[in-house]
């Protein structure tokens, strides 16, 4: 029997946490989705005696956090070796080629940059979607 993937949504623009949500529905996810509005909440969660029995999971990470830098938490899930296997997509507004080269060292994924326009947001969630669909993770 295979264990569903959990997604861990770390993302704290509410709007586009409920768009990201809706459109990886509407693509034919139905695996469970945590939602984290910040950095400190995410932490504090992966640390949590328990966590990893828990998984799998597969984290989609905003960089631009009120609390903390994205960059940051991707640094520290991948320092630890309890976490350092979990896949992290970044999924942000931030399209600086220096800031994808840093995310990629250390760690990332994928890196995919939201578009600003709302239909063009939405594809690409669906086309995320259909990515997570067809992926396996340790």
């Amino acid at each position: 029997m295979t264990v569903p993937i959990t997604l861990l949504l770390v993302e704290d623009d509410a709007g586009h946490a409920r768009l990201i949500d809706k459109n990886l529905r509407r693509a034919g996810i139905s695996n469970p989705i945590r939602a984290f509005s910040d950095g400190t909440s995410i932490m504090e969660a992966v640390a949590a005696p328990g966590f990893a029995e828990g998984g799998p999971y597969l984290i989609l990470l905003d960089l631009n956090l009120p609390d903390m830098s994205g960059a940051d938490i991707l640094a520290t899930i991948k320092d630890n070796p309890r976490t350092k296997h979990i896949p992290v997509i970044v999924l942000t507004t931030t399209d600086d080629r220096a800031e994808m080269k840093r995310c990629y060292e250390l760690g990332c994924s994928v890196y995919i940059t939201k578009p600003v326009d709302y239909v063009a947001f939405a594809n690409a969630i669906r086309q995320l979607g259909m990515f997570l669909s067809v992926i396996q993770v340790p």
